[in-house]
């Protein structure tokens, strides 16, 4: 029997794909739990444009991020924190103060989109993040921690 999945089968495929299964284990689990729909033309007809209009919005979205990066890359960040004498901050500058920073240079990025290497800061210099925009668009940006 073939069938179109509706979501990720372990073992089986992924959401969208047309797979060929036997006639009990579709009738009596995929199609009950709403795992998988019978394949007939009118529903492989209904797949392929809703696979074609999803990449199409796909690609817009790849794009916009894209640009959005471009501007992100071309701005110097800088994050003020409280430190010693010896340049250690009083606390540490998390992803939250890094989103915090992004959002005032007018991007709205939001703090689970970034990625610092050692969790926290806690010294005041030059460090990376990385910032994912879109799946396939992950950039990696500098930002200074100054003493206040």
């Amino acid at each position: 029997m073939e069938i179109i999945l509706l979501q990720d089968v372990e073992r089986l495929g992924s959401k969208d794909d047309i797979v060929e299964v036997k006639g009990g284990y579709a009738r009596n689990f995929l199609i009950p739990t709403q795992k998988a729909i019978v394949a007939t033309e009118s529903a492989k007809k209904v797949l392929a444009e809703n696979i074609k209009q999803r990449a199409h919005k796909e690609a817009k979205l790849k794009e916009e991020a894209t640009k959005i990066a471009e501007q992100i890359v071309a701005k110097k960040i800088s994050i003020g924190a409280k430190t010693s004498t010896s340049g250690k901050i009083f606390g540490s500058v998390n992803t939250i103060q890094l989103a915090e920073a992004i959002n005032k240079k007018g991007f709205e990025i939001d703090r689970k989109q970034i990625t610092i290497p050692e969790d926290s800061i806690k010294e005041v210099g030059t460090h990376t993040a990385k910032i994912k925009l879109h799946k396939e668009v992950v950039i990696e940006i500098e930002f200074e921690v100054v003493a206040e």
